[in-house]
């Protein structure tokens, strides 16, 4: 279970948006469903991303955390065996929500439908 118990301690401060921010980047990529986000491309590439909190919310029992992640991808198979061309990385854009548990700091991360 993914867990953010810092940004959590962290709630209520002015630090909380940087906070939240470093400890998702240091979870990587490939811990985020970043691939079902994709629109430009087949596959995440690399750990590099950028995070932007956008909105946050809170119940009783979460902290919602909706933001807008910036990562790289690559199409995936397109080019033959010698195909001299590079791999050309495409800027992917996704929003992702992060429910934190107040009593607990795990967290689920949820791909919104629009």
């Amino acid at each position: 279970m993914m867990v953010l118990s810092k940004a959590l301690a962290a709630w209520g401060s002015e630090d909380f948006q940087a906070v939240f921010k470093q400890e998702v980047q240091a979870l990587g990529t490939a811990a985020l469903p970043l691939q079902a986000g994709m629109a430009h491309s087949s596959h995440v590439s690399g750990d590099e991303m950028t995070v932007i909190v956008l909105e946050v919310a809170e119940t009783p029992n979460l902290l919602q955390v909706r933001t807008g992640i910036f990562y790289a991808g690559v199409i995936a198979g397109s080019c033959c065996a010698d195909d001299p061309s590079p791999v050309c990385e495409q800027q992917e854009y996704c929003e992702l929500r992060f429910d934190i548990d107040r009593a607990r700091a795990g967290v689920a991360v949820v791909l919104p439908l629009f």
